[in-house]
C-alpha cells in the first residue's frame, strides 16, 4: 500500500509562514510529478504547484513569489514553503502524486489532506 501523509498546517497570521510536507510510503518503484492542491470552503479544488521529478517547478499565479515547491527523492517527499501568507490562502491544502508500483502501474495518489487556516 502506498500512501501520501501531509504535515505542516495550522494556524496563522496574516503575514506568517507554514512549511508543509508530504511524505509517500509503500511499496514504491518511483514517483514522477509531485503537486500540492487547495481546496477552500465552497470553493473547486486548485493545483497551487508542482514539481517534476527532474526538479522543474509551476506556481499557480495567485501564490508565485510567496510560495515555493521542493523535493528530496531520497526521502519521498515535497515540500510547500508558504510565506507572507494571506487569509485568502486558507483552505485544506492536499498532495498529489504519480506513483508508479514494483508491478509497473501508475497511480494518482492523493494525500488525506491538512488545513491551513490564515487568520487575526
Amino acid at each position: 500500500q502506498v500512501r501520501l501523509v501531509e504535515s505542516g498546517g495550522g494556524l496563522v497570521q496574516p503575514g506568517g509562514s507554514l512549511r508543509l510536507s508530504c511524505a509517500a510510503s509503500g511499496s514504491i518503484f518511483s514517483i514522477n510529478d509531485m503537486s500540492w492542491y487547495r481546496q477552500a470552503p465552497g470553493k473547486q479544488r486548485e493545483l497551487v504547484a508542482t514539481i517534476t521529478s527532474g526538479g522543474t517547478t509551476n506556481l499557480a499565479d495567485s501564490v508565485k513569489g510567496r510560495f515555493t515547491i521542493s523535493r528530496d527523492n531520497a526521502k519521498n517527499t515535497v515540500y510547500l514553503q508558504m510565506n507572507s501568507l494571506k487569509p485568502e490562502d486558507t483552505a485544506v491544502y492536499y498532495c498529489n502524486a504519480g506513483v508508479t508500483y514494483s508491478s509497473g502501474t501508475t497511480y494518482s495518489k492523493w494525500g488525506q489532506g491538512t488545513q491551513v487556516t490564515v487568520s487575526s
